[in-house]
């Protein structure tokens, strides 16, 4: 089930993908410096990968349609129905196509596949007040500003405060089944 836009597509984040992430993550460490930490190693990503086990959580990557390669990754966290109907989203680009567009470009289609397909209603991103290229990528894409997290997240050994970020799905919209009529 790839989703498309014109420059790139979200394809499902598989076990096969294992060596190509890791080599990308590795060659990305500079550039996720403290802001996130992916796996980079077989281990890692295999214990990683288990969390996408059952619906809660989803991982993509973002290729590159004219060349097939990764240009980064998406994930759509803790999904919550019932009167919630949203998730959160965590989020990197890979060194080698870094600043090129393709994670606007991609994000745009995860936005449109987390509304559209999944029927969700909210998205939110956690991103940490001194990474600017994250912020600017969200403000572009239409995210409103919702406070800070004190001490939210737990990332290269200190707990950090993160921006709060959010996007509600556009009108109109249809809901999953789940959201209840009253």
């Amino acid at each position: 089930m790839p989703t498309m836009s014109s420059r790139v597509e979200l394809r499902p984040l598989t076990l096969s993908d294992q060596d190509e992430f890791c080599m990308l993550v590795r060659a990305s460490a500079e550039l996720h410096g403290p802001w996130m930490q992916l796996p980079s190693t077989a281990d890692e990503f295999q214990a990683w990968m288990r969390r996408f086990d059952d619906a809660g959580n989803l991982g993509f990557l973002i290729r590159v349609r004219e060349t097939g390669e990764a240009a980064g990754m998406v994930n759509i966290n803790s999904v919550i129905r019932g009167r919630y109907q949203g998730a959160s989203l965590g989020y990197a680009a890979f060194a080698p196509s870094a600043g090129r567009g393709y994670m606007t470009d991609g994000l745009t289609a995860t936005l449109r596949h987390a509304f559209t397909d999944l029927r969700l209603h909210r998205l939110e991103a956690s991103i940490q007040p001194a990474n600017k290229a994250s912020l600017a990528l969200v403000r572009r894409l239409g995210f409103r500003y919702e406070g800070v997290s004190p001490a939210c997240l737990y990332i290269d050994g200190e707990w950090r405060d993160h921006e709060r970020w959010s996007i509600t799905a556009p009108s109109p919209w249809t809901p999953d089944p789940s959201l209840p009529d009253v």
